[in-house]
């Protein structure tokens, strides 16, 4: 993969993992699951609904350039980037696992993507 395709690839999985942060924030303005308007007006939901779409979007793009064996090993790089991007935001404890996990998950991306 060329360097443009690797941060492009990069960017795409920060999109999704800076979702997830705030499809949880969403997740945290609802009070109860029957208050449409929560649902509706939820300001961190709709951000997250429209970071999906374009980063979806991307990610069909990059797909264009990149063999899906290649790009997709990428998207294992989230198991790592949620959890440090939770902490930073929500202040939820970072394990040692998480770590040695992501370390492992971070190995293997290189592997796949060296060939």
């Amino acid at each position: 993969m060329s360097p443009l395709y690797i941060f492009a690839t990069l960017l795409c999985v920060t999109g999704i993992a800076s979702g997830q942060i705030l499809f949880k924030q969403a997740a945290m303005n609802i009070q109860t699951a029957t208050d449409w308007q929560a649902w509706v007006f939820n300001g961190a939901l709709i951000a997250a609904l429209c970071l999906y779409g374009f980063t979806t979007l991307f990610w069909i793009w990059i797909l264009r350039h990149v063999p899906l064996y290649l790009a997709y090993p990428f998207m294992g790089l989230a198991f790592l980037i949620v959890p440090v991007l939770e902490h930073f935001f929500f202040g939820s404890p970072l394990h040692l696992k998480t770590f040695l996990g992501g370390g492992l998950i971070l190995l293997g991306v290189v592997l796949a993507a060296s060939t």
